[in-house]
């Protein structure tokens, strides 16, 4: 549990850091890249193994390549979305990519199975997400947009269903190495990206986006690697460690907007945090019960 705790804390520095983004007029895509080259290089200090020709043949390589330019498309596909359909409905989307993890592990490992106690919560889960998402009590949007919606979803399920199949392929010496070919590919196809921008329009390159690209790879490691280890938990599935993160953003960014942003949570917003608490405590504790 202490992993799933450690990577909860991660992902909330890292929704403080796109808070100051926002603040400081950072462009979203040069910090993004300069992110993942700086996660990518502190993943090869860490490593005690070098990249060589062989590591195309590592099970987890494609795993690791795929994941790496979803991360970042996804991230342009969520930015996007906030300004076409809004930031409640891309954060549900984004959320409620859960679920696609959650069924591949049911139907793929044998020691992860359906139990009355996960649809409980994770139907808990479903709920709290959209209601502590919801501002002004609605979810309204352009239907000429649902594209972005359904891209956020499937991509973001997709990158979360592949990273936590490669963790039973990475073996304990290659846990850097696999971040690093991650990292690199989310790098060029951020770069490729960014001179299909240029093309259109004038790209200048500021100081800033480089040193808060740099505080969010930092941060970004060590979420993901995180992330990988709750995945290995003794005693928890897949089924149960992704509602149980992804319920601890949501609770944290509730507890970061009030306490930090003083922002007014509505009362189907207090309702969905309920929920969330309740799916966390469901999942967690449901096994003993039942």
């Amino acid at each position: 549990m202490i992993n799933i705790l450690i990577t909860t804390l991660l992902f909330s520095c890292i929704i403080i850091i796109f808070k100051f983004f926002e603040k400081y007029k950072v462009d979203n895509l040069q910090a993004l890249i300069f992110n993942y080259i700086t996660a990518g290089t502190l993943a090869l200090f860490l490593s005690d193994a070098s990249l060589s020709v062989d590591i195309f043949s590592k099970p987890w390589f494609f795993h690791s390549v795929i994941i790496g330019i979803l991360f970042i498309i996804v991230f342009n596909f969520y930015a996007f979305g906030t300004q076409k359909v809004g930031i409640a409905i891309s954060t549900v989307a984004n959320k409620m990519s859960l679920i696609i993890p959650v069924l591949v592990s049911l139907y793929l490992y044998k020691n992860d199975t359906l139990t009355i106690y996960k649809v409980v919560g994770l139907s808990f889960a479903c709920i709290g997400i959209v209601l502590a998402s919801l501002k002004g009590g609605k979810l309204v949007f352009n239907k000429s947009y649902l594209w972005i919606i359904i891209a956020i979803f499937v991509g973001q399920g997709i990158a979360d269903t592949l990273f936590a199949n490669a963790q039973g392929l990475i073996k304990s010496n290659e846990n850097e190495l696999f971040f690093v070919v991650l990292f690199i590919f989310a790098s060029i196809t951020g770069l490729i990206i960014l001179s299909g921008k240029s093309i259109k329009n004038k790209l200048t390159f500021e100081f800033k986006n480089i040193l808060w690209g740099v505080a969010l790879g930092v941060v970004n490691y060590y979420c993901l690697y995180f992330m990988g280890l709750a995945l290995k938990t003794k005693g928890l599935s897949n089924s149960e460690v992704f509602p149980l993160v992804s319920m601890g953003v949501v609770l944290a960014s509730a507890i970061i907007g009030v306490a930090i942003y003083k922002q007014n949570l509505s009362k189907g917003n207090w309702i969905g945090i309920g929920f969330a608490v309740l799916a966390i405590a469901v999942i967690n504790f449901g096994k003993y019960l039942y």
